[in-house]
């Protein structure tokens, strides 16, 4: 049976708004779209690592209790599990700050055995780091060869934008190895000074990437692909935190691609539309809460409408 893999940080998040504490979760962008994808019952596995400190161990609780596999998760003794502090402003959007104590011995771990229909998400900040960047590519080159759909989620906000110029080759190399990329117009602009999708697809032409779902916040979404272009709106919600917007986002994606078991160049740009609808209300949903992934009921409500591919 297929998988799906994501591949990405572990942080626990403890969220402040008004400079007060107001809950603490797992987090960190591939694992909060792997566990929307858990408690929708796909057969998700999340590649990580994390420490076997107290922390480290709410977090493997949290995701096995979810549904999402973590035999691929290294757990490391010395150092500790990352910690992020998230200060939701007046428009509830996020500011970071980051606490990480790593050891020496990163992402140890055996390669999957990835095979043709499979899906592969990565990205983010940690898929540029030199750290783990030589077994995070070949993870995904291998899943590339075994015939994978690899979805890329650049995830590169502004303050990044001074480090930029030493990160570019690593991320020419993640757009060269996707299949298709879900990048916000925040992203294109922090990495290569554009704010239009059509300018972002086309940089993406120049990497043989053939599928771009362009995120424009609150305002909508533009699809490219080969079949030309297509555009949905976003509702309006009542948003109480943008923390995992983005990535339920991604898992709305991947639970459309999966659930299809089409080949990606044979969905037609109405299917393109169809999946990122599905996406938009995912991410909207996530918007209403302080949770960082879609809710049991939500995800219960999804089920109750869609009919899963037959190995399933």
């Amino acid at each position: 049976m297929s998988r799906i893999y994501a591949i990405g940080e572990t942080i626990y998040d403890i969220i402040f708004k008004n400079d007060k504490p107001v809950t603490a979760k797992a987090g960190g962008s591939m694992l909060n779209t792997a566990v929307s994808l858990g408690r929708l019952g796909l057969p998700i596995s999340f590649i990580s690592e994390y420490a076997t400190d107290h922390a480290g161990n709410i977090i493997d609780e949290f995701l096995a209790n979810n549904g999402v596999d973590t035999s691929y998760n290294y757990r490391y003794d010395e150092g500790k599990t990352p910690i992020s502090l998230a200060f939701l402003n007046e428009q509830n959007d996020a500011r970071y700050s980051f606490y990480k104590l790593y050891p020496e011995k990163r992402l140890a771990i055996a390669l999957p055995e990835f095979k043709t229909g499979d899906i592969v998400l990565f990205g983010a900040f940690y898929s540029l780091m030199p750290e783990i960047r030589r077994q995070l590519i070949s993870f995904v080159t291998a899943a590339s060869a075994a015939g994978a759909i690899i979805m890329y989620d650049p995830n590169m906000r502004s303050p990044h934008k001074d480090e930029i110029e030493s990160l570019k080759e690593f991320i020419y190399e993640n757009l060269s190895l996707a299949d298709i990329v879900r990048g916000s117009d925040e992203d294109f602009n922090t990495i290569f000074n554009l704010d239009k999708g059509a300018d972002a697809y086309d940089i993406l032409g120049k990497y043989d990437c053939n599928h771009l779902i362009y995120t424009k916040s609150n305002i909508g979404v533009e699809i490219y692909s080969p079949g030309g272009i297509a555009m949905a709106e976003i509702p309006d919600v009542n948003v109480v935190s943008t923390i995992g917007a983005g990535d339920s986002f991604n898992a709305g994606v991947i639970y459309e691609l999966f659930i299809s078991g089409e080949k990606l160049q044979d969905i037609s740009s109405e299917g393109l539309e169809k999946i990122v609808k599905t996406a938009i209300k995912f991410g909207s949903h996530v918007c209403t809460h302080y949770d960082n992934y879609i809710s049991e009921d939500f995800a219960a409500s999804i089920l109750s409408t869609q009919h899963p591919k037959s190995e399933l």
